[in-house]
């Protein structure tokens, strides 16, 4: 059997999950006719405090929709160097939209410092600016090592959009490992944002979707963006009642996700050559992703060898960097593979 910790998007969906999408009763969502479709939109939107919801092919979709519905072409968004929206969503926001990034550093908590935003906002009244509409917070923070960003945080922010009329979108792919780490609801945590989005297919194990939530209005706008953008399906009841299989099951045991996740930092920190910050869980909330660093010169390898040498083993990660791999924990890995990961791992540092 293979280990894949590459990402908490390679999960298989559960019998129970398969059960669920065989008997679930379908429609035509364009419409607005698919029972299933309607029940995961409004529990999403319950869930997160919203009036409403829109159920999307992925989070990438997600994200696109809401910052389509929010800006227009000319306009500018603030969001991190480090945001998933501006490193890994092919540009979509400027490539379809024609909206322009403006990106701040993302402090190693994945915040952006809260004055730094404010004098980021344009001048509305200077032709030679964009006008700025909105800003862009994600938790957790991938990039920023799954870390889970505070609700003080996200007050802050949404305090200073309200000061400038602009609006804030939570890219909120992994807000329920946020909300587990946190122990919070996941509604106070969407609450400084006009729109969130959230994942279905990572942490929480189904196998495609997601979700974006806010006002009436909000998602009539978004549910029109979406279907510019192509996104319109028909009887995906079939795909909406995994995630109403996975809000009843799969939100508590996140919690196993990040203690496994603990347990293969701390193990990584005690093999030479290699570290990682979630091995200290004081005082950030770290959740299911690790990072690890490489030495290249201590472990003898790469992170891309060090790699291609566990997938020799049975055992899959992502190289991101010369010196950096991402590991992932799900609910398709237990304690025992935690334990063979490791072993994989002391085994490759004691052959160099």
């Amino acid at each position: 059997m293979v280990i894949d910790l590459r990402s908490d998007t390679v999960t298989r969906p559960t019998d129970g999950m398969r059960r669920a999408m065989a008997a679930a009763p379908v429609g035509d969502d364009v419409f607005g006719e698919d029972p299933t479709v309607n029940e995961l939109e409004e529990r999403t939107a319950e869930l997160l405090g919203k009036e409403a919801g829109l159920f999307v092919a992925s989070g990438t979709m997600g994200n696109l929709v809401s910052i389509l519905a929010h800006a227009g072409r000319g306009d500018e968004l603030i969001a991190g160097h480090l945001a998933h929206t501006f490193l890994y969503e092919a540009g979509g926001s400027a490539a379809l939209g024609g909206i322009h990034p403006h990106t701040l550093p993302n402090a190693e908590d994945g915040t952006l410092a809260v004055p730094a935003i404010e004098e980021a906002i344009r001048n509305p009244q200077d032709p030679h600016h964009p006008p700025t509409r909105l800003i862009c917070i994600e938790n957790t923070h991938n990039r920023c090592g799954g870390i889970a960003v505070s609700i003080e945080y996200g007050r802050a922010v949404s305090d200073l959009a309200r000061q400038h009329g602009l609006s804030v979108h939570l890219d909120g792919a992994r807000l329920f490992n946020a909300a587990v780490a946190l122990s919070v609801a996941a509604d106070a945590l969407a609450a400084c944002a006009d729109s969130v989005s959230i994942c279905l297919s990572k942490g929480l194990g189904a196998p495609v979707g997601a979700v974006v939530c806010g006002s009436r209005s909000f998602i009539a706008r978004a549910r029109r963006m979406r279907k510019i953008v192509g996104g319109g399906m028909r009887q995906a009841g079939i795909l909406a009642a995994a995630g109403i299989h996975a809000f009843e099951h799969h939100i508590d045991r996140l919690a196993d996700d990040h203690r496994r996740a603990q347990q293969l930092a701390c193990g990584i920190e005690r093999i030479a050559g290699l570290s990682s910050p979630q091995a200290h869980p004081v005082p950030t909330a770290w959740t299911n992703l690790v990072y690890v660093h490489v030495d290249p010169e201590r472990a003898g390898n790469t992170a891309t060898a060090l790699a291609q040498k566990l997938a020799e083993r049975d055992v899959l990660c992502l190289p991101l960097a010369r010196d950096q791999i991402r590991m992932v924990t799900h609910l398709d890995v237990s304690d025992e593979d935690i334990g063979t990961a490791l072993d994989a791992l002391r085994s490759i540092a004691n052959e160099t």
